[in-house]
C-alpha cells in the first residue's frame, strides 16, 4: 500500500515539473526573437576563433528579459590550404596569385592616338584581382622588376577617357624586355543590333538577340521583360536570349543592356506576341480604308467622292514556322489580305470596278527596300556640295552627284542610319548626319545642309594664339579657343613649330539659319544607357595642318573660355560640359567640365568665363552643351490634301523642329535655336521631340516644317483665318500653345512652318491629355493616339492629277502591295513608271485620261488596271500651247512572272480634240510589234503599251526604280525636258512628244456632248476598237460642257482574245 502511494506522488511531481517547464519555454519565446546566424570565425585559417550569435528582447519592459543577449562559442577554421600554384620559371609569391623572376626587368612606353607620350597611365598584372604595379612617367614609360617573361602573365594599362590595353608578357631568356603599346580613344558601347519584334504560340519557342560594340567590347548583356530584370542564372543568357515552351505571360516588351568599363547601351524595345495554339493570329475583318474616285463618279449614298475598299494593318503575326531557333526568322509573317471580292461602282454613265478586301490572314510579309535620297548643299547660299564621298562609318557608300544629288539603298538591320558627308574639294566642313529612314520600305528624301569651312589663317606654333567663336554682327564671341604655345605636335608625337593653317568654324546657334547644318542629332547616352539630348550653345569644327605639307596636326592643351554671359540660363551654368563628336556613332561623348574663372576684359569690364580644358587629337569637331531633361512630343500628321482625311495620310515625309526662343530677350531661354530635330511619318502620323517646360508656356518654343521629295508642304494657316478644327487643336489649349504659321504677320512669308509655344500639358487637365503635346513619358500614347486625337497638321497642295488603281495600293507603304493580276505595279520590289507625252494646242489647258486595261493576257484582258487624270501645263515660251505628262499602266510580267501584258492604254483629252499627230518613230514602232490597237476615232488614241523602255525619241518615258515615287518623280523629270536623261519642272512642249490634239473652245450656245448623250440613246461606235470584238459604248462625263471618249474594252473587254490586232 505504502509503495502505491509512493509512486503516485512521483508521478504527480513529474507532472507538474513538466508543466512549469513548458510555461516557462512559452514565455521566453514570447520575450525574445530568435538568434540570429552564427557570425563568421574570427581567426584565420588553422587557428582557434569565436563565434557570436545575437537576439532582442521583444517585451514591454526590459526587466522581464534576465537572460544574455548575446552567446559566443569557440570555433576552428578549417586547414590551410597548399599553394597549388607552379611556376614554370621563377618563384611563387607570397599571395600565391604570380609567379616572380628577381633578375628580369620588364621597360615600357606607352603613347596616347597620334604618338604623344601617355602619362600617369596605371600599369595592373591581372591575377585573382588585378594588381598595381606602377605608373608611367610624364614621358609615357614604366619600369616594372620581379616579373616574369612567361609568354602567358597579362598586363592591364588603364587612362581615363582610353579603352584599356591587355598585353601579354613577352617569353624570353633576357634579363630585359621591352614593350610598346598605343592607347586608343575609350567609346561607350553602341548597339548595332536591336532584338526584332516576333509574334508565337504559345508552346513555342523564340530568340531575341542583341549586339553591342565599344571600346572596350561590351562584355555583359541584361535582359529586360516589361522592365524587369530577366534573372541571368535562371534564362542563361548572354547577347541572346532564348525562351521555350513559351507561356501567354511572357509576352510583353523586351530590351538589352550592353555594358562594359567605359559604360552602357540599351536596345530599342521588341514586342513579342504570345497568342493561343488555337486563336487566329489576325483579326481577320478588315478595317475601312478610303480611296478617292474621280470628279465623276460621285456617290449618292455616301454623300461624298470616296468608297469603302478596307484593308488589313500590317503587323507581325504568329504563321508557320520552321524549327531553327534564329536572331531573325528564316521567313517573316504579317497580317495581309486573303480574300477579296470584285465590286463595280457606279459613275456617271459608266461603271468602274474594284476590289475590296474581305478577309485577312497570316502569310509572308512583302519583302521591301529602304531607300534615302537626297541633296547636298551649303547652308548659306544652297550651292551643291559636287561629286563628295558619303560614309558610313568607314566604308563609302554613295557619292554625289554634279547638282549634290545621292542615293543609298539602306543595308538590312540598320536601326540608327549615320553618315558622314566629306567635300574633296575642302569647301565645306564634313558632316555627320543621323537621318531618319522608312524602315517599312520606300524612299525618304532628305536635304542636307553643310557648313561652309573658314577661309584659313596663319598661327604661330611657338607661340601663344587665341581664336574668337561666334561672328554674329554687333555680338561678342559665345567662346574664345586659347592654345598655348608649344602645343602642336605631329601625328607621330613629335613636336611642331613652324607656321600653322588654321581653320576654325563655329556653328552660332544665335543664327537661326544655321540650325539645318547642326551636326548629328545631340544626343548622348548616359551611364544607365539611356539616350537623352544635348542642347547646344555652339558648335565647332578645328583643322589645324602644317603649311608647308598639309599634314593635319594634333594640339595638346587648348583652353575654352565660354563667356557666361552667353548661358541665359543661370541653371544650364553648373552643367555645362565640352562633348566630341564620334562620327561613327552619331553621337556626343563628354570631353571634359567647366569651372568658373574671372577675367578682366578691360578697364572697366570684368566677366566670368567657364573654362573648360581639352585635345585636338583624332577628332575634330567639338560642341559646348548641356543635358537637358525637359522633354515633350508633338504629334503631326500630313496628307494629301486639305480635307484631312484619316485615308489621305501620307508616309514618308520627313517632318523637321528647331527650338528656339520664342520672342526676343525672353529671360528663361537661351538662344534663337538650342536644338534640331527630324522624324518620318508612318501610318499613323509621328512624334517630333521637343523641349517644353510645365511652370511658364512661353518657356520654349518650336518651330515645325515638312516635306516631300525635297517639296516643303503647307501648313493650316493661322490669320485671317483661325479654324481650330482645321488645325486640328481644340480650345482653350490651342490659344494656349500660341499656333502661328509663318505669314500670320507677313502675307509675303512662307506658308510652309508653323510655331507654337511648348506648353507642357497639366496632367489633371482633360482638355490637355489628349494631345497634340505629350509628356516624354507618355511617348505610346503619341504613338497610337487615333486621328481623332489632338494634332498639328500638314496637307500637300493639290495638284491637277488623279490615279485610280482597280486593285488599292498606298505607294507610302509598299508593305500594302497585294499579289493580284490586276495589280498596278506587278512587283512590290521593282517599280516601271511610264509617261506618253501628249502636246495640245489650243487656247485652254485641257485634262488628259488614260484608261489603262490588259490587252494579250489571258486573266486580264478587257479588265480595268486603272486610269490617270491629268492636266496639261502651259508652256512659258508658246502661246495657245500646253502638254501633259500622262501616266500609263506599263507593258510587261504579271506578279505570277508567267508570261507578259501588253497593256490596253486609251489617251482621251477632255473636251473638243481630235489628233493631229503621231510620233513617227512611235508609230512605227507598234506596227512593227504586233498586235496593232485600231485608232478609228480622232479623239482619242489607242495603243498596245510598248514592252521596251523606247525614250525621248519615241514621247516615251520610262524608269525602272525600287521606290515608286521615286521612279514617278524622275519620269516626270524627263518628261517636262523631253529628254532621256534631263530634269526639269518647266513644261518644254516642242520637245520629246508622242501625240498631238488640237482642242478648240466649245462655241456658246452649241449643245455639248454632254448634253447630246443626256436626250440620245447609247449606241455601238467602231472607235477604238479590235476587229471582232464587241462595240463600244459611249461615257458620259457630269463636268457640264466637256466630254471623255472611251471604248468599250474600258468597260468589260472581254472580246479581247489572243488574236492580233488591226487597223
Amino acid at each position: 500500500m505504502v509503495v502505491i502511494k509512493a509512486c503516485v506522488f512521483f508521478f504527480l511531481v513529474l507532472e507538474v515539473t513538466s508543466l512549469l517547464g513548458s510555461l516557462r519555454q512559452d514565455t521566453e519565446h514570447s520575450l525574445w526573437s530568435p538568434w540570429s546566424p552564427w557570425s563568421k570565425c574570427s581567426a584565420a585559417c588553422g587557428h582557434p576563433g569565436v563565434q557570436t550569435r545575437t537576439r532582442t528582447c521583444l517585451a514591454e519592459t526590459v526587466s522581464l528579459c534576465n537572460d544574455a543577449t548575446e552567446e559566443g562559442r569557440l570555433c576552428m577554421e578549417q586547414a590551410c590550404s597548399a599553394c597549388d600554384l607552379t611556376c614554370p620559371m621563377g618563384q611563387v609569391n607570397a599571395d600565391c596569385d604570380a609567379c616572380m623572376c628577381q633578375d628580369f626587368v620588364l621597360y615600357g612606353v606607352v603613347s596616347l592616338p597620334g604618338g604623344a607620350p601617355a602619362s600617369g597611365a596605371t600599369v595592373y598584372i591581372l591575377t585573382k584581382t588585378p594588381k598595381l604595379l606602377t605608373q608611367t612617367d610624364s614621358s609615357g614609360r614604366f619600369r616594372v622588376p620581379g616579373l616574369c617573361p612567361d609568354g602567358k602573365s597579362i598586363l592591364k594599362i588603364t587612362k581615363t577617357k582610353f579603352a584599356p590595353i591587355r598585353l601579354t608578357m613577352p617569353k624570353t631568356r633576357l634579363k630585359a624586355a621591352t614593350i610598346k603599346a598605343e592607347f586608343m580613344r575609350a567609346e561607350t558601347p553602341y548597339i548595332v543590333m536591336n532584338p526584332k519584334a516576333k509574334a508565337r504560340r504559345a508552346g513555342q519557342s523564340v530568340s531575341l538577340c542583341c549586339k553591342a560594340t565599344g571600346k572596350p567590347k561590351p562584355d555583359k548583356y541584361l535582359w529586360y521583360h516589361n522592365s524587369t530584370l530577366l534573372d541571368p542564372s535562371l534564362y542563361k543568357h548572354e547577347s541572346k536570349l532564348v525562351l521555350r515552351n513559351l507561356q501567354r505571360d511572357q509576352a510583353g516588351e523586351y530590351f538589352c543592356k550592353a555594358q562594359s568599363d567605359t559604360g552602357a547601351a540599351k536596345s530599342h524595345v521588341a514586342r513579342l506576341t504570345v497568342i493561343a495554339p488555337d486563336e487566329t493570329p489576325c483579326n481577320p475583318t478588315p478595317e475601312s480604308y478610303l480611296i478617292q474616285l474621280p470628279h465623276d463618279c460621285f456617290q449618292n449614298a455616301t454623300n461624298s467622292f470616296y468608297y469603302d475598299v478596307g484593308r488589313c494593318p500590317v503587323k507581325t503575326c504568329a504563321g508557320q514556322q520552321d524549327n531553327g531557333i534564329r536572331c531573325q526568322d528564316a521567313v517573316e509573317n504579317c497580317c495581309g489580305i486573303s480574300k477579296t471580292e470584285e465590286r463595280e461602282i457606279q459613275c456617271s454613265g459608266y461603271t468602274l470596278p474594284t476590289k475590296v478586301a474581305m478577309e485577312c490572314s497570316c502569310q509572308r510579309c512583302t519583302e521591301t527596300q529602304s531607300i534615302v535620297r537626297g541633296r547636298v548643299s551649303a547652308s548659306d547660299n544652297g550651292e551643291p556640295m559636287r561629286f563628295g564621298h558619303v560614309y558610313m562609318g568607314n566604308s563609302r557608300v554613295s557619292m554625289t552627284g554634279y547638282k549634290g544629288t545621292f542615293t543609298l539603298h539602306v543595308p538590312q538591320d540598320t536601326e540608327r542610319l549615320v553618315l558622314t558627308f566629306v567635300d574633296r574639294l575642302q569647301k565645306f566642313v564634313n558632316t555627320t548626319k543621323v537621318l531618319p529612314f522608312n524602315k517599312k520600305g520606300s524612299a525618304v528624301f532628305h536635304e542636307i545642309k553643310m557648313l561652309r569651312r573658314k577661309e584659313p589663317i596663319t598661327l604661330e606654333a611657338m607661340e601663344t594664339n587665341i581664336i574668337p567663336l561666334g561672328d554674329v554682327a554687333g555680338e561678342d564671341p559665345v567662346a574664345e579657343l586659347e592654345i598655348p604655345s608649344k602645343s602642336f605636335y605631329r601625328q607621330n608625337g613629335e613636336p611642331y613649330t613652324g607656321k600653322v593653317k588654321a581653320s576654325v568654324t563655329f556653328l552660332d546657334p544665335r543664327n537661326i539659319s544655321t540650325a539645318t547644318a547642326a551636326q548629328s542629332d545631340l544626343n548622348f547616352i548616359n551611364d544607365e544607357g539611356d539616350t537623352f539630348p544635348l542642347r547646344t550653345y555652339g558648335m565647332f569644327s578645328v583643322d589645324f595642318t602644317d603649311e608647308a605639307t598639309s599634314e593635319s596636326l594634333n594640339v595638346g592643351k587648348v583652353k575654352v573660355h565660354l563667356d557666361s554671359t552667353q548661358v541665359k540660363m543661370p541653371e544650364h551654368l553648373p552643367m555645362m560640359k565640352l562633348w566630341s563628336l564620334n562620327p561613327g556613332t552619331g553621337l556626343w561623348e563628354e570631353e571634359g567640365d567647366f569651372k568658373f574663372e574671372s577675367q578682366r576684359r578691360n578697364r572697366r569690364e570684368d566677366r566670368t568665363f567657364l573654362v573648360g580644358n581639352m585635345e585636338i587629337r583624332e577628332r575634330r569637331l567639338f560642341n559646348l552643351d548641356v543635358p537637358e531633361s525637359r522633354r515633350c512630343f508633338i504629334k503631326v500628321r500630313a496628307y494629301r490634301s486639305e480635307r484631312f482625311l484619316p485615308s489621305e495620310q501620307m508616309q514618308g515625309v520627313v517632318v523637321s523642329v528647331i527650338n528656339l526662343e520664342p520672342r526676343t530677350g525672353f529671360s528663361s531661354n537661351p538662344r534663337a535655336w538650342g536644338r534640331f530635330d527630324s522624324v518620318i511619318t508612318g501610318p499613323n502620323g509621328a512624334c517630333l521631340p521637343a523641349f517644353c517646360d510645365d511652370q511658364s508656356p512661353d518657356a520654349y518654343s518650336a518651330y515645325v516644317l515638312a516635306s516631300l521629295a525635297g517639296d516643303e508642304l503647307e501648313a493650316v494657316e493661322s490669320f485671317p483665318k483661325f479654324n481650330p478644327n482645321a488645325i486640328g487643336v481644340p480650345q482653350p489649349y490651342l490659344n494656349k500653345l500660341k499656333y502661328r504659321r509663318t505669314d500670320h504677320e507677313d502675307p509675303q512669308a512662307k506658308k510652309t512652318a508653323f510655331q507654337i509655344s511648348m506648353a507642357k500639358p497639366r496632367p489633371n487637365s482633360a482638355e490637355e491629355s489628349n494631345g497634340p503635346i505629350y509628356a516624354f513619358e507618355n511617348l505610346q500614347a503619341c504613338e497610337e493616339a487615333p486621328p481623332s486625337a489632338a494634332h498639328f497638321r500638314f496637307y500637300q497642295i493639290e495638284g491637277d492629277r488623279y490615279d485610280y488603281n482597280t486593285v488599292p495600293f498606298n505607294e507610302d507603304d509598299p508593305m500594302s502591295w497585294t499579289e493580284d493580276y490586276l495589280a498596278w505595279w506587278p512587283k512590290p520590289m521593282e517599280f516601271r513608271a511610264c509617261y506618253i507625252k501628249v502636246k495640245i494646242v489650243g487656247p485652254l489647258e485641257v485634262n488628259v485620261r488614260s484608261r489603262n486595261m490588259g490587252g494579250t493576257h489571258r486573266q486580264t484582258v478587257g479588265k480595268l488596271y486603272g486610269i490617270r487624270d491629268v492636266k496639261s501645263t502651259r508652256d512659258r515660251d508658246q502661246p495657245n500651247v500646253s502638254a501633259a505628262c500622262l501616266e500609263f499602266k506599263c507593258s510587261g510580267m504579271l506578279y505570277d512572272q508567267d508570261r507578259v501584258d501588253r497593256t490596253l492604254v486609251k489617251v482621251i483629252p477632255q473636251g473638243s480634240c481630235h489628233r493631229v499627230s503621231v510620233n513617227s518613230m512611235l508609230h512605227e514602232y507598234l506596227v512593227n510589234h504586233l498586235p496593232l490597237a485600231v485608232n478609228d476615232n480622232t479623239t482619242e488614241y489607242t495603243m498596245l503599251a510598248p514592252l521596251d523602255p523606247l525614250g525621248h525619241n519615241y514621247g516615251i518615258y520610262t524608269v525602272t526604280d525600287q521606290d515608286p515615287r521615286t521612279a514617278k518623280e524622275i519620269a516626270l523629270g524627263r518628261c517636262f525636258d523631253g529628254t532621256s536623261d534631263g530634269s526639269s519642272r518647266v513644261m518644254k512642249s516642242n520637245v520629246g512628244v508622242a501625240l498631238t490634239f488640237n482642242c478648240v473652245e466649245r462655241q456658246v450656245g452649241r449643245q455639248s456632248a454632254f448634253q447630246y448623250l443626256q436626250s440620245t440613246p447609247a449606241r455601238p461606235s467602231p472607235a477604238s476598237t479590235v476587229r471582232g470584238r464587241a462595240p463600244s459604248r459611249r461615257q458620259r462625263s457630269s463636268q457640264g460642257g466637256q466630254r471623255w471618249r472611251r471604248g468599250a474594252a474600258s468597260l468589260r473587254f472581254s472580246g479581247v482574245a489572243q488574236q492580233p490586232l488591226s487597223n
